[in-house]
This record gives structure tokens, sequence and C-alpha cells, in this order.
């Protein structure tokens, strides 16, 4: 189990979406995460979790989603985070949980080497082999803090809205019972198959992507 972390602040932040969708949270911040970084949870929906006709408390929605200012922002199409994000405020408000918003930009390397891989990425390599040749890890993210933060709400048991399985053995590892793996939407463009491609051969994330080359006419 790793260390106790602690609520710091909360404040209620109404959100509104580029594409007009509208949703109220209640933001928090916390002391004592393992990696000294500015996380943010913040509960959507009814976080109360009604009970469901068979007499069990819901469990809530949560994703972990890793900070991404190039797609989150700025709407870059090089990955599918932007996206991915705005499905996951709206999904979880639906039922009530809470997005784990994590500072570790670029798969945790950092966001001017995730700029650096993006140019390694232009001359044919894939974004795991371009995080190798910077000298990093394929992938440096960790969710030990996201399991802090569940622990400082409260909150031991989940459905977890990922298509990733190292966040369900990272939380699991860590206390957090997942009862259910959700995956998001398959947000594709011709901009990013290629990495999708990749996330799902090299990361084994869920994704059910067309045949190579079908939004190319071309193959490869």
């Amino acid at each position: 189990m790793p260390p106790k972390a602690t609520v710091r602040t909360q404040v209620e932040l109404p959100l509104r979406f580029a594409d007009g969708y509208t949703t109220d949270a209640r933001v928090f911040s916390f002391d004592g995460l393992v990696d000294s970084r500015e996380h943010l949870a913040f509960a959507l929906g009814d976080r109360t979790a009604p009970r469901m006709a068979s007499g069990c408390q819901a469990v809530p929605l949560i994703r972990p989603h890793s900070e991404c200012l190039t797609g989150d922002v700025f709407g870059s199409q090089r990955c599918d985070c932007g996206p991915q994000l705005r499905e996951a405020v709206e999904r979880i408000a639906d039922v009530g949980g809470y997005l784990l918003y994590l500072r570790q930009e670029g798969r945790g390397i950092g966001l001017y080497s995730k700029l650096e891989a993006y140019a390694l990425q232009d001359t044919g390599v894939d974004t795991y082999e371009a995080n190798l040749a910077l000298g990093h890890g394929e992938d440096e993210r960790s969710y030990v803090a996201a399991a802090q933060m569940l622990h400082a709400l409260g909150v031991s048991r989940v459905a977890l809205l990922s298509n990733n399985p190292d966040k369900a053995r990272q939380l699991r590892s860590c206390g957090v019972t997942v009862v259910e793996e959700i995956p998001t939407g398959v947000h594709l463009s011709a901009a990013n198959v290629r990495y999708l491609e990749t996330k799902a051969r090299r990361g084994r994330h869920m994704l059910d992507l067309p045949l190579p080359g079908a939004l190319t006419g071309q193959t490869r």
C-alpha cells in the first residue's frame, strides 16, 4: 500500500468545453502524494453512489488521465488524448465518479521530451521506440499517486474507464479494487492511426481498430 495522502483543498468549478458541453465539478488537491506533483481529482455527477436494485452500493466510474498539453488544450490530432478527456468527463458526470488528472506529460517523460519524441517519430520510428531512443522507458507513468488520491477520497472500489490494462494492474497493486474495466471510444483520425495501432500492438491497449490503410486508402 502507498503512504497515506490527504485532501488539501476542494472547490466547485463549472466546466465548459469547446463543443458547448457544460457540467459542474468539485476539484480536489492533495498533500502527501509520492511524486509531489500537483495532480487533481475532479468529482463529477452524483458522487453519493446510490444503491443498485440488488442492494449493493454502486462503484464510482473513474479515469486516471495523464496530462497532454498538445491534445487536451490545443486539440492536437497526433494523439487521442483530447477526445478521450472530453468523453470521460461526460461519461463520468452521467453516472458519478472521478476524473484523476495526472501531471505526467508524454507518458511521464515531460513536454519537451515528448516533442523530441514526435520529431523522431517523423523519421519513421514508433512512439515507444522514440522514447527508448531518448533514453527513457517506453512508458514511465506511475499510478501510485492516483491510488493515493482515491484512498484520500474514501474510494476503494472503482469501475475503471480506460483502454490501458496497466492502469488496472497498478491500481490493484496499490490496494484499489477494480471491479470492472470499461473501454473508452476509439477516437481515430488519419493523423493518429499509426499511433493508435502502436498502442494496441505494443501497449496492448484495448482498441478495436480498422484494417491498416482504411483511413487513407493505402496499406502498410
